[in-house]
């Protein structure tokens, strides 16, 4: 990025994007006061190579040097924070990374991205004093779970342009054999995507829907009768073996089915009927981002062939949704520092997002170790939020719309505990912001119906940035691998 304005200061950066991480080759700083300091050095896997400060004197151009000695970095913890306030004619600095993708966050300002650091002028600039100010500037190894989460705009953008046909096309064959039943069969994320769907499906289209139990199938090895029911089976590699028993069990039985999944040439591709693909692109990160949302949009898309009360327009706004949803990743990157020590926390939705209070659960879960409960603001208060003090922290989905009154009286209660509260929630909500929690805002007021995925990203953001912020890397938590197969 270069910034140049009449008398201001200039920043400038060249990035080298190699396959083994980044090079941040030259940092220009011009005629700015200066203090310059090293606050942190704990990073990733990256290593200041040099850093040199040149003072030059407006009189006599004379030069100084000044260096900073390397540095190498603890390679277990989070990032390198700069405090770069005024007075160097010119710094050049330089950093070397492997294996991780280096990002730049002021704290001062909005998030920028990749490779650009927003610099905020704090005073008028004239060409005998020109005050710069870099607020706290961080530098850190940006994960793929980070990354991928930041994909999803384009990624649903891709997955709606190349399945809405197929869906106009299984829309007209509904017509004439309409389900009197829908099953969903997934595990593990996608289970929480075949949740949502069982709340859409039923809400726009009025069909029944069940939730399968694979070892209905895999371990008891019942007969159920299936005939004039839809069976879609939701994996995001396509090689989950329970679920693709129940597809295929149900393909015996007299079922339709479907397979949702995000790999074309999967054993779920070949084994189903009809197959609708989530063109999310390689998902390297262990923890699913985009493939979830990937696969609520198809259910969205399922729901319209249906018949339901779902509008392709009102689809094709997700991703500028989603993009707006991205743009508080500093706000949340800062709250996150707040929770580094949390081990226990409950998450609580309602209707269409219930379910994403067990992803976001399960998100803390797998990638920041924290033992994370998930309820139903119904049934939190049938028992569960005794667990809950002043240290147990709720995070809960507040939506404007019929759910909102069930969460407010749950706010309200855990205000009356002191207990934390984190709501996630949108412009339109206005009450929220007087419950006395802590807010996660989207600056624009979304309808509930389309909420579930503008509002999973603030909560994808926010684990990524804990696990960061424990020293964790989401990308490989222990003892998990990307496709689980059991029975």
């Amino acid at each position: 990025m270069l910034l140049n304005r009449p008398g201001a200061a200039r920043a400038r950066f060249q990035f080298d994007l190699a396959e083994r991480g980044l090079v941040l080759a030259d940092v220009l700083l011009q005629n700015v006061q200066q203090r310059f300091s090293l606050l942190r050095t704990e990073i990733h896997s990256l290593k200041i190579v040099d850093v040199h400060i040149f003072r030059r004197r407006l009189v006599d151009h004379a030069e100084q040097q000044e260096e900073v000695p390397q540095v190498d970095a603890n390679l277990n913890a989070v990032g390198v924070a700069l405090a770069i306030f005024g007075s160097v004619d010119e710094m050049n600095l330089r950093l070397l990374g492997r294996s991780h993708r280096l990002t730049i966050v002021t704290h001062a300002s909005p998030c920028v991205n990749q490779g650009e650091l927003q610099i905020g002028i704090s005073a008028p600039l004239t060409r005998s004093t020109a005050v710069l100010q870099v607020g706290s500037c961080m530098l850190v190894t940006m994960s793929r779970m980070l990354e991928e989460i930041r994909e999803q705009p384009a990624a649903l953008e891709r997955t709606l342009k190349a399945e809405l046909r197929r869906a106009e096309r299984f829309k007209k064959f509904l017509e004439m054999r309409r389900p009197r039943l829908v099953i969903l069969a997934a595990r593990g994320t996608s289970d929480n995507a075949a949740l949502f769907g069982r709340y859409l499906l039923e809400i726009t289209t009025g069909i029944p829907v069940s939730l399968a139990a694979p070892s209905i199938y895999t371990l008891y090895n019942a007969r159920v009768d299936l005939q004039d029911t839809l069976v879609a089976a939701v994996s995001q590699s396509g090689e989950s073996t329970d679920t693709n028993i129940v597809l295929s069990e149900a393909r015996k039985r007299g079922a339709m089915t479907i397979g949702i999944t995000n790999e074309t040439s999967s054993s779920l591709a070949k084994l189903a009927e009809h197959v609708f693909l989530v063109r999310a692109g390689k998902e390297r990160s262990v923890a699913a981002t985009k493939t979830f949302t990937g696969q609520v949009l198809m259910l969205y898309l399922l729901a319209y062939a249906l018949g339901g009360k779902v509008r392709p327009d009102d689809l094709a706004r997700l991703p500028e949704r989603v993009e707006m949803a991205l743009t508080l990743e500093p706000h949340i990157a800062a709250l996150s520092e707040r929770y580094r020590f949390m081990d226990h926390a409950v998450v609580v939705g309602r209707g269409l997002n219930y379910a994403n209070a067990f992803e976001f659960a399960l998100k803390m879960m797998e990638t920041c170790y924290v033992v994370a409960e998930r309820f139903s603001s119904a049934d939190f208060l049938h028992g569960p939020i005794a667990l809950v003090d002043r240290d147990f922290p709720v995070f809960a989905f507040a939506p404007t719309g019929v759910t909102w009154p069930a969460i407010r009286e749950t706010v309200q209660k855990l205000h009356g505990l002191k207990a934390e509260a984190v709501l996630i929630t949108d412009a339109g909500n206005r009450e929220a912001r007087f419950a006395g929690s802590r807010l996660i805002q989207l600056p624009r007021r979304l309808p509930e119906l389309h909420t579930p995925i503008p509002f999973i990203i603030p909560a994808q953001i926010f684990t990524a940035c804990l696990a960061d912020q424990k020293g964790i890397n989401p990308d490989h938590p222990r003892t998990i691998t990307k496709v689980t197969k059991n029975l």
